[in-house]
This record gives structure tokens, sequence and C-alpha cells, in this order.
């Protein structure tokens, strides 16, 4: 532990970094994916370039992306897109790799957290860490909230795919875990406006700041 750092009651070590959390922009999630979202490939650039210029506001770069192994009755031959959802970001195939746009930048993240080995898994609080830099952790590594703390960090700025899911179970229990929060709306990508619209309600209720409008299917 630093100078910086002070300790919070039941949350661990939290210190004054600001973290920027890319949120699942993977193939699948994106157009020609098995669960695409209409504007995933535009935020996937959006972000990529937000990376270049902005890279001096994060202390830390950290990535989450879905890695299904057997999630269950999370995958369906029958989906209802609602708890279920066709087969999509099966381990270490193509789907579930990051969006090209971002590989340019993968040496410059600091941590990756892989979620749903074996389950559904939205918020990427529920992932531990698979990557630290360069070194491959493997399974049941740290959960993110902890890695945070541990890091120093007491702010996350969070952006991805998609808005109305992932990206806000990963705002919500940002929020819960005690992190000031941020979401770079601008930067996400929406399944529906109908269902963007009560995530942001949601988020913003929470008490997590916003800032911009999602990219939402056009229609």
């Amino acid at each position: 532990m630093t100078a910086e750092h002070a300790r919070l009651p039941g949350t661990g070590t939290v210190g004054s970094r600001t973290a920027l959390l890319v949120v699942d922009v993977q193939n699948d999630f994106c157009p020609g994916g098995s669960l695409a979202t209409a504007g995933g490939d535009r935020v996937a650039s959006a972000i990529a370039e937000h990376l270049d210029r902005h890279a001096e506001e994060h202390d830390l770069v950290v990535a989450t992306r879905d890695w299904h192994e057997d999630p269950g009755d999370h995958w369906s031959p029958d989906p209802d897109f609602h708890d279920s959802w066709p087969v999509h970001c099966a381990a270490d195939t193509p789907g579930a790799a990051f969006h090209p746009a971002l590989e340019p930048h993968l040496p410059r993240l600091d941590a990756i957290f892989h979620k749903g080995r074996f389950e559904a898994a939205y918020s990427g609080f529920e992932g531990h860490l698979a990557q630290e830099g360069q070194r491959t952790v493997g399974t049941g590594g740290a959960g993110l909230a902890d890695w945070l703390r541990e890091h120093g960090v007491s702010r996350v700025r969070i952006c991805g795919i998609a808005t109305d899911h992932c990206v806000r179970a990963t705002a919500l229990d940002a929020v819960a875990a005690g992190f000031d929060t941020e979401v770079l709306l601008g930067l996400t990508s929406a399944v529906g406006a109908e269902s963007a619209a009560t995530a942001v309600e949601q988020m913003r209720a929470a008490g997590a700041t916003l800032s911009g409008s999602p990219v939402i299917p056009a229609g």
C-alpha cells in the first residue's frame, strides 16, 4: 500500500487512480457476429480513437470479455433474448476475440478479465483476471473489484457493448462496490432504443455519471 491509498470499511484498498473499463468489445457483439449490435463496429473504432487521444486521462486500462465454455441455459437454440441467447463468445473462438479495431491497443491493456465460463455473466465485476500485462494468469484469477482496489483505483470510466446489458450491469456493480463511476455512453452500443433508455435511467438512478448518448439501432 502506498501513501496515496486509504482504506474504506469492508471494501479493501482504494486510492486516487482512474481506470477505463472496456466492456466486451468482441467480434460476436459486432456486425457479422452471432449476437451483434448494429453500432458495434462504430463503437469499437471510437474506443480505439479514444485510447489514442485520451491516454493521459486513465491510469489503467482494463478490458472484459465473455468467455463461455458451457454456460448452461444462457445459450439456447431457441433464445428468448432476455435470459437466453444464441451461442456467442465461445472460448478461444474468433467470435470471442476482441474487435480488430482494438488489436493495436492490446499491448497497452493492463489487465483482461474473462467472465461467464460456466454461467451467464453480464457484469465485468463477475469476471476473473485472465491476463495481466503480457502475463497469462489462467482460470480463477482475482475478481475485478479486488484487482482495482489493489491497484489504487477509486474511479472507473466505462465504455463498450452493450449499453443495455453488460455495460449497464458493470456500471451498477461498480457503483455498488463503491467506485466513482462514469459511463461514456457515446462509446457504447445498444441492442435496442427502449432497453437502452431503461438502462440509462437505471444507471443514473444508481448514482453513475453519464456522458454522451449510446449508439442505438436505426428505426
